[in-house]
């Protein structure tokens, strides 16, 4: 047995990490509980919102984790995620918003659900009338419920040349949006499109969804 593998089997498994900031705040909001020592933070992936998942935080009893729960430390703070959702927070962090007059905590996940999963999906034509038919019907109903689009502004070839709009233009996380999910739809519906190019102006935009 190697000193890595020790080294693997001593760490700890954790899936959703929490920012210094985050737990402060976290601990906080716990302090004002009854018996708060014996609280930890239940984080559980309760299904989608547009691109992204939907979160559900509460503060549960230590000693209700269920059996196959994933239960691990941060600082003073005992998180909980349910085995079902562990493996789309794993790489996750929750943290405070980006703008200080937000309130909240954010959960910045680099994970992204499958909204094609499952779909029947019936796509003719060329690359590009492919690639409009999945926009109009799968894609955009989705980021629609975060008041933004993708559309297609020209195809060259095998590559698409896709711009976010709406309440995604400015949105910092519109970018990795399109990367991580629409990207990954595109691959799997219409492999034959090799590449797609993000043309948004990302510095442009008002009052952007995501901060």
């Amino acid at each position: 047995m190697t000193a890595d593998t020790l080294e693997e089997q001593a760490a700890p498994r954790t899936a959703l990490e929490v920012t210094e900031a985050a737990l402060v705040k976290v601990l906080e909001v716990r302090a004002a509980e009854d018996a708060p020592d014996l609280l930890g933070l239940r984080v559980r992936i309760t299904g989608t919102s547009g691109p992204e998942f939907a979160y559900d935080l509460s503060f549960e009893n230590v000693t209700d984790a269920e059996p196959d729960e994933l239960v691990y430390q941060i600082g003073d703070l005992t998180v909980m995620v349910p085995e079902d959702s562990v493996e789309n927070l794993t790489g996750a962090t929750l943290d405070l918003p980006s703008n200080p007059m937000q309130g909240g905590l954010v959960i910045r996940n680099p994970n992204r659900p499958n909204p094609l999963e499952g779909a029947d999906i019936e796509l003719t034509g060329t690359p590009g009338e492919k690639l409009q038919q999945l926009l109009d019907g799968h894609i955009n109903p989705s980021l629609a419920a975060h008041g933004g689009y993708a559309e297609l502004v020209k195809m060259e070839g095998t590559v698409a040349h896709i711009l976010m709009g709406g309440g995604c233009q400015g949105c910092a996380m519109s970018a990795a949006t399109l990367r991580q999910g629409i990207e990954v739809m595109i691959a799997e519906a219409i492999p034959e499109i090799t590449e797609i190019v993000d043309v948004t102006d990302h510095n442009a935009g008002e009052n952007p969804f995501f901060e």
